[in-house]
């Protein structure tokens, strides 16, 4: 017969959620190199690249997880692993997000548009003729100089670097949240009385990134 092995202390429940945190944020301080014909995707390829392999760390540190005996069953160990399914889920919708975003840039930058070269319109210095944004002299000579690396018009530009610049600026959201979500759950398992951590009490009890996703769903209806 198997010997039962002690349930993981509270410490180690909180190390898992830290561990997973970083590991998170790490998706924003990713690096990729970019070529010039591709630099309007320059913002969004860092967390392209290091997304898929955090997801697939924090899926293998979450199976290893429960497959461990005993399996999660202590209030302690059952919040960790609420807050560390829901980090795994946002993550991977976020991540799918952005891939989605990056193939409608690349599909945008990839069909020739026809003389759409706003930015190429005389204007005073200072101001874009087409009225959405506002440039220097010495911004619209990078503007025109990155659009012609790119095989794009100087306004086709502007809007597929506009559409990655938002398309990170999501993800990016998304990542604070997640990662700050488990760093709260992880100073709450950690610094709880006892091992009885009780979720049962209400929607206040929940894990962090549990209660978000619970207010997003209830916004989204």
């Amino acid at each position: 017969m198997t010997a039962e092995r002690t349930p993981l202390p509270r410490t180690e429940l909180a190390d898992l959620l830290t561990d997973a945190a970083q590991s998170v944020s790490g998706v924003l301080t990713a690096e990729y190199p970019t070529a010039a014909a591709r630099s309007y995707l320059h913002p969004v390829l860092g967390a392209l690249s290091a997304g898929p392999r955090v997801v697939g760390e924090l899926n293998d540190r979450l199976e290893a997880f429960v497959a461990d005996e005993p399996r999660p069953t202590t209030p302690a160990g059952l919040f960790t692993l609420a807050s560390y399914a829901a980090a795994l889920g946002w993550l991977t919708e976020s991540l799918a997000e952005l891939t989605t975003s990056v193939d409608q840039i690349c599909t945008r930058a990839g069909i020739p548009t026809g003389p759409r070269d706003k930015l190429d319109v005389p204007a005073s210095e200072g101001a874009d003729p087409g009225g959405d944004f506002s440039f220097s002299a010495l911004e619209l000579a990078a503007i025109r100089t990155a659009a012609e690396a790119a095989g794009l018009t100087p306004g086709d530009y502007v809007e597929v670097l506009s559409e990655s610049l938002l398309a990170a600026s999501r993800i990016t959201d998304a990542c604070m949240e997640i990662s700050s979500g488990l760093l709260e759950d992880a100073r709450f398992v950690r610094g709880a009385a006892s091992d009885r951590i009780w979720t049962g009490d209400g929607p206040d009890n929940l894990p962090t990134l549990v209660r978000s996703l619970l207010a997003r769903i209830e916004a989204a209806g």
